[in-house]
């Protein structure tokens, strides 16, 4: 999918990406925003899917517009890396905690609390949600939930990382930002990518089933996040903030 930005003045492609068609509106904003070229939804005037007469009419649901309230458009030099993107979940450039103190972002507030015995059940409950995983066994998901386990949304996408930015994209377009009393639970492992997208979107508690990267790990300590992975058969490692996980006290 390719995304464009316009504004009153310019229109310029700066991502392409491969993706599960579905919430394309979602993942262009979601991806705007955890890279700092937006940040709220009032910034944005429309998306729309592209219906200029001389794209192919097979092209046009595989390109999004996103047109903003601004006369020029913003920086975009931080998407350079972006403009051929894959499924892929590594770092993808940005590879660097400096390239996130450039941009100010500040650490996750303090809290919430959630039980060790919440987050047991976190993955049981993304798997059972993933609809399109069920007819293809091929899709990743991520999922918001509060702190008592409900599930609040979830997006499934051939990439973790699109499922965060369609995640974090209807969290900004519903008016929902900052996620700071929610959850995040993604399928597979934890990269920096991942991190960055969540400390942007003001998440405290990021899960997976598998590994974090070293680089996600050091990202979510500098800036407080909880970081939990091998959460998997009522069993988990806590690398980073582990006062947001309650633990039961062990009779002696």
């Amino acid at each position: 999918m390719e995304i464009r930005l316009a504004t009153q003045s310019a229109r310029r492609t700066v991502g392409v990406t491969m993706r599960t068609p579905g919430n394309d509106f979602e993942l262009a904003a979601g991806f705007l925003y955890g890279e700092g070229v937006i940040g709220s939804r009032e910034e944005i005037a429309q998306v729309s899917y592209c219906v200029d007469p001389g794209i192919d009419t097979a092209q046009r649901y595989n390109i999004v517009n996103v047109a903003l309230r601004a006369d020029a458009m913003p920086d975009i030099a931080p998407l350079e890396r972006h403009f051929h993107t894959t499924s892929a979940c590594g770092v993808c450039g940005k590879a660097s905690l400096d390239s996130l103190r450039v941009r100010s972002l500040a650490p996750v507030q303090p809290g919430p609390e959630v039980s060790a015995e919440v987050l047991y059940g976190l993955p049981h409950t993304l798997r059972e949600a993933q609809g399109v995983f069920d007819q293809t066994g091929g899709l990743h998901a991520a999922a918001l939930f509060d702190t008592d386990g409900r599930l609040k949304a979830l997006r499934e996408d051939v990439g973790r990382h699109n499922a965060v930015d369609k995640l974090v994209g209807w969290a900004l377009l519903e008016g929902k930002l900052p996620l700071s009393r929610s959850i995040l639970m993604v399928s597979g492992r934890t990269s920096f990518e991942i991190l960055q997208k969540s400390l942007a979107a003001g998440i405290p508690i990021v899960c997976a089933v598998s590994a974090p990267s070293s680089l996600a790990v050091d990202l979510a300590r500098e800036f407080g996040i909880t970081l939990v992975g091998f959460l998997r058969d009522e069993r988990c490692n806590v690398y980073s903030s582990p006062g947001r996980v309650l633990v039961p006290a062990v009779a002696r």
